[in-house]
């Protein structure tokens, strides 16, 4: 198995020619994604021809001035487009009916036990049969889909209809759990990316003997810090956390262990930034604990206005957790953002966080869903600060040298050279 920290076999003077590439995406860019979106900004600037299309349409809220300029560079289906999916399956019927049948068979297997994902499937397999004609026009060579799930559905069944080498990468939600094609999606491509090595250990079961197929490629850096956290560790203590309000970032436990801390008379300032479903339950938490007039939610923050939180805040905190439904982070992108700033991180050891948080060295870590837990680490942290910035001192040394963007991109273009190999 190739890793990121890895090294290549095949000499610079013997690589083929760089191959178009197709990335397949729900939407691009998506403000949440700027893993993805800097993954393609730089494949592109290292010489790579990546075209990107979406099965919806436009997102257009809270995107980045960068992000803005980027989506105009962009195929979208869009809901309108998928009307032409009838069209687009008489013309694949006619040439290849056996294909044709076999994927849509595949459906038959979805049991529909997350609805979303087996939706989201079907819309994929649907918008497959367009974008399978636009890659032949358009003369892609290789299709790859940046999350295991719909994304990948598309780019697996494109590939078989098309004859395109396809791969894809598994991260967080499109895995846990798999959904039903996920065997299926792994036996036909060319490699399999995963940004952890617990999401490598995780799909293992799927790999059918072949485990070389999996390549450990970590995420590059997407936010390039300028300067570092103040963390003057004075009262009132600024903490921060940012993330989706979705059950898996755990900040129901984090609001639970800022009730200990007021409780106990610390005096601090708690900042959740994001938004999402639960973002009125956990308002509602923070005034049933009686702690709202301690805990600030400024709303979902652009990627080009988060380094100002960073920069103002004396801890980090991250409190992952396995939701109900099995799904949870794969390695949190804003944890290695803090990090970079050189912000002491309290997280949790759920999935692949142990593989850059190692506790008491590059930051601490608690068992999840355990408030005294998070309380009693904020607080070791809040007395004692040149520990505090020890920490994030190797964090950061530990980010810098694991998920250098230039490094890491580099890696993926490498695999796409040495494995996806033109006809």
């Amino acid at each position: 198995m190739l890793r990121a920290h890895g090294q290549l076999n095949q000499p610079r003077s013997a690589r083929p020619h760089i191959m178009c590439t197709a990335y397949i995406l729900l939407w691009f860019p998506v403000p949440t994604e700027t893993f993805i979106f800097r993954e393609v900004v730089n494949l592109r600037r290292m010489g790579l021809p990546v075209r990107v299309f979406t099965i919806y349409g436009r997102r257009r809220r809270n995107l980045s001035a960068e992000m803005r300029a980027a989506s105009t560079d962009v195929e979208r289906l869009g809901w309108r487009s998928l009307s032409s999916a009838v069209g687009a399956i008489w013309y694949w019927w006619r040439r290849k009916p056996d294909v044709v049948k076999e994927l849509f068979s595949a459906i038959r297997v979805l049991k529909w036990q997350h609805l979303e994902k087996s939706a989201e499937s079907i819309l994929a397999l649907l918008a497959s049969f367009e974008l399978a004609r636009r890659f032949e026009a358009q003369n892609i060579q290789h299709i790859h889909a940046p999350w295991a799930s719909g994304c990948a559905t598309a780019a697996w069944a494109a590939a078989k209809l098309t004859g395109r080498p396809f791969s894809f990468t598994a991260r967080a939600w499109d895995i846990y759990p798999p959904d039903e094609l996920i065997d299926q999606k792994i036996r036909d491509a060319v490699l399999v990316r995963t940004e952890t090595e617990a999401n490598r250990r995780h799909l293992a079961a799927f790999a059918d003997g072949k485990p070389e197929k999996f390549h450990v490629t970590y995420n590059g850096l997407p936010l390039r810090a300028d300067r570092n956290a103040t963390v003057a560790m004075q009262p009132p203590y600024q903490l921060l956390a940012i993330g989706r309000f979705v059950r898996k970032k755990g900040f129901d436990q984090l609001l639970y262990a800022a009730k200990l801390l007021a409780d106990a008379g610390v005096d601090f300032r708690l900042t959740i930034a994001g938004d999402g479903m639960l973002r009125w339950p956990l308002k509602w938490l923070a005034s049933y604990l009686d702690i709202a007039d301690r805990v600030h939610f400024p709303g979902f923050t652009p990627h080009d206005a988060v380094a100002d939180l960073f920069v103002a805040s004396d801890i980090f905190i991250m409190p992952c957790v396995i939701a109900p439904s099995g799904d949870r982070d794969g390695l949190p992108t804003v944890i290695l953002e803090a990090l970079a700033y050189c912000l002491p991180v309290v997280t949790t050891p759920v999935s692949g966080i142990p593989e850059l948080i190692e506790d008491g060295v590059t930051g601490l870590l608690v068992r999840e869903r355990d408030p005294p837990a998070i309380a009693a680490a904020i607080r070791r942290l809040i007395a004692d600060r040149d520990a505090a910035l020890s920490l994030g001192g190797r964090g950061r040394m530990r980010v810098s040298q694991q998920f250098d963007p230039e490094r890491n991109h580099r890696i993926v273009l490498e695999l796409y050279h040495q494995i996806v190999q033109p006809k």
